[in-house]
């Protein structure tokens, strides 16, 4: 168990994936869909360099929760660290840097609320973004994260299947500049 704080897991390869196409691998049973040719600054229309998968640290006190996540992410092409603690949490964002966090919010020690802060506060990791992925649904809630920057709000129970999209989704629009309009939608999204 203490490996798994120490330490980020990383999720095995893909096989039978024969290229990427917006940072997503492409699945050999797919037809017809070709990888898009990196332009000058070797990165493609997601704009991550040809052949680096999006790294996305969970971070939730839930094993079960954490390998939902790490299985459909990976599924989706993405690297996954995991971080059981809001320490932990920290710790691995200001190392690895991820490309996203997806954060509970109730957890022991440090909550996620507490966790956000710190990261906003930190010149380091300011700019990573943050989607909640809670059970706590209050507008209060939804406010808070609002409030806190976070770019995406997430209700458990969840449908796992999506939220490879979802991630892959919310780090394009970031990096079209969308951050802001992102945050706004948080509290005007009911389902979410």
């Amino acid at each position: 168990m203490r490996a798994e704080v120490s330490t980020p897991v990383r999720s095995a390869p893909l096989r039978g994936v024969r290229g990427t196409l917006g940072g997503r691998r492409l699945w050999r049973c797919e037809s017809g869909a070709a990888a898009p040719a990196p332009d000058s600054r070797g990165t493609t229309s997601g704009g991550k360099a040809a052949g680096t998968a999006r790294r996305v640290l969970v971070v939730d006190d839930e094993r079960a929760i954490r390998l939902l996540c790490r299985v459909n992410l990976s599924a989706s092409g993405m690297d996954v660290l995991e971080a059981e603690n809001g320490l932990t949490a920290l710790e691995l964002a200001r190392r690895e840097r991820p490309d996203l966090v997806l954060l509970d919010v109730m957890m022991p020690d440090v909550d996620g609320w507490t966790v956000a802060r710190e990261l906003a506060d930190d010149e380091r990791t300011r700019e990573i973004p943050i989607v909640f992925l809670t059970a706590r649904a209050d507008s209060a809630d939804k406010r808070m994260g609002q409030q806190l920057g976070g770019v995406g709000y997430v209700v458990k129970p969840f449908d796992p299947v999506t939220i490879g999209a979802f991630v892959e989704r919310v780090i394009e629009r970031v990096a079209r500049g969308e951050r802001e309009q992102l945050t706004r939608d948080i509290s005007s999204t009911p389902g979410q």
